[in-house]
């Protein structure tokens, strides 16, 4: 496919994943410096374009027309996508290693998806054509619950690769993205449950198509790439403050990453953004922004191992942002980087993950699991065929310096909802080894950028086989909905998720 380059629990999960779906292993030592990677037995049976992690634990995989256009022999020649012509959705349950498929009415090929307060999945605009591409006005809300989709009220104009970003009231702010009649749509609308869209908001610039924007402690939405000059959206007056600050690499950082870097009570909740990769050819260095500074400035970081353009970077329950896939050359395999790398924002360094064993490029998607291991799956250079092997990675908090699994600290009891800077017990046998407790957003994927995940810390006392936690402080660090509880323990090993709902 062509496209526009200038833009663009249950806590037994983790060992079902091992054992009930089948991993073939690709290396035979576990290591407690590097982790280990794994392919799954199980085929990913529709192209993965956007994926979302559900409370349940399971994961919601939305292809649509999956990147294969009716013009094109053996593709679907339009609705229903679904299984009887290798699109639609589905649905991954990590714990069987079993897909459910489902069919579409409509095109859901590369939309936007950010999971709402409630625990439900919203889908934002999609494919209304081919060649050239124009936008969807259509949205949806999926309902894991009954495995539902559901039409909304359709937007203004239609929107083919728009970024959907959830504000702290619950409310989904939608941007970008190509009209139904191809041109750039400029304006920022909300959607609100039960009361649909909101009028247009219109920019005074063009953005690129899947901006990366962030929702920051402060309320405002800042626009990090993947252009050099970076820009602050106030949704309270609908307003845009641009070029708050230059990137030092010269380029575009087309599909580049960009990552919240975790917010916590030791940090002050200080926001940090940071983008890796990106560019044709693409480019190993990474940047980094204090949102606080005064006057932010980008300052180069570490740089990766290998250059990345369709790359994705996941948050670890410890804080550590995984960089995983790309290339040096856009939908180029024979440029393919396979060597994962890991970043460390206490000690501003990278180290090695290893290397997977299949080449991630454009729509590959990477998602942390309940498990607190990361699966990763895609890959769709050229249309009608897409890389089908699924792959696990074990971190190297897994692991004991002996190479064998580590004791996991174990939550035996926690509330299915909190409040925000208010008490609630965690029951768990491991209290006295416990150093942190952190929420982690599920995550939700799509061409190189996670539209939803963060790592918020939390603030404890230990108690006699309990944690009694304080809820985060506010909604803007941490807006509404359901999150993976994660205890870890003094040796950094992380508990099974627990899943919470923050309201």
């Amino acid at each position: 496919m062509k496209r526009i380059l200038s833009c663009c629990y249950t806590h037994t999960l983790i060992s079902v994943v091992i054992l009930s779906a089948g991993v073939i292993p690709i290396a035979t030592a576990q290591s407690n410096g590097t982790g280990k990677w794994s392919t799954l037995s199980t085929l990913m049976p529709i192209n993965p374009i956007h994926v979302a992690l559900l409370k349940n634990g399971k994961v919601l995989i939305v292809a649509g027309s999956g990147n294969c256009s009716a013009a094109q022999t053996g593709c679907p020649s339009g609705p229903p996508y679904g299984p009887s012509n290798g699109s639609g959705a589905a649905i991954w349950d990590p714990a069987t290693g079993t897909f459910t498929q489902f069919s579409l009415n409509w095109d859901m090929f590369c939309n936007s998806m950010v999971v709402l307060a409630d625990g439900r999945v919203f889908i934002n605009g999609g494919n209304l054509q081919y060649d050239p591409f124009h936008g969807s006005q259509k949205s949806a809300v999926f309902d894991p619950v009954n495995n539902t989709f559901t039409d909304v009220q359709n937007m203004a104009h239609g929107r083919w690769y728009p970024t959907a970003t959830l504000l702290a009231d619950g409310r989904v702010m939608t941007y970008s993205g190509l009209t139904e009649t191809g041109s750039t749509n400029q304006a920022v609308e909300f959607f609100t449950v039960g009361s649909g869209w909101s009028q247009q908001y219109f920019s005074t610039w063009t953005p690129p198509l899947y901006p990366r924007m962030h929702l920051l402690p402060n309320g405002k939405i800042f626009y990090s790439g993947p252009s050099t000059s970076s820009a602050l959206f106030d949704s309270a007056t609908t307003t845009w403050t641009q070029n708050v600050a230059q990137t030092n690499y010269g380029n575009r950082r087309t599909y580049g990453s960009s990552v919240l870097l975790p917010l916590t009570p030791a940090n002050n909740y200080t926001p940090r953004v940071m983008i890796l990769g990106g560019g044709n050819p693409a480019t190993a260095t990474t940047e980094i922004i204090n949102l606080s500074a005064a006057t932010p400035q980008w300052q180069f970081g570490p740089s990766m191992s290998q250059p990345r353009i369709e790359m994705n970077a996941t948050i670890l329950p410890n804080g550590k942002v995984l960089a995983t896939g790309g290339s040096l050359y856009d939908e180029d395999a024979t440029s393919k980087s396979l060597k994962a790398d890991l970043y460390d924002p206490v000690s501003n360094t990278f180290s090695s993950a290893r290397a997977n064993a299949f080449a991630r490029l454009y729509h590959s998607v990477a998602l942390l699991l309940p498990d607190a291991t990361v699966w990763l799956a895609g890959g769709n250079p050229s249309r009608g065929s897409y890389e089908q092997h699924m792959e696990i990675y074990k971190p190297a908090y897994l692991f004991q310096s002996n190479g064998r699994l580590a004791v996991r600290p174990s939550i035996t009891g926690a509330p299915s909802s909190i409040g925000y800077a208010t008490q609630f017990t965690v029951q768990t046998p491991d209290a006295a080894t416990i150093s942190s407790a952190v929420l982690v957003r599920p995550g939700s994927p799509t061409h190189a950028f996670d539209q939803d995940q963060r790592l918020v810390g939390l603030s404890f006392t230990v108690g006699s086989g309990s944690l009694t936690i304080i809820g985060p402080p506010q909604r803007t660090i941490a807006p509404p909905g359901y999150y993976m509880l994660f205890l870890l323990n003094k040796s950094g090993v992380p508990s099974i998720a627990r899943f919470v709902q923050l309201r």
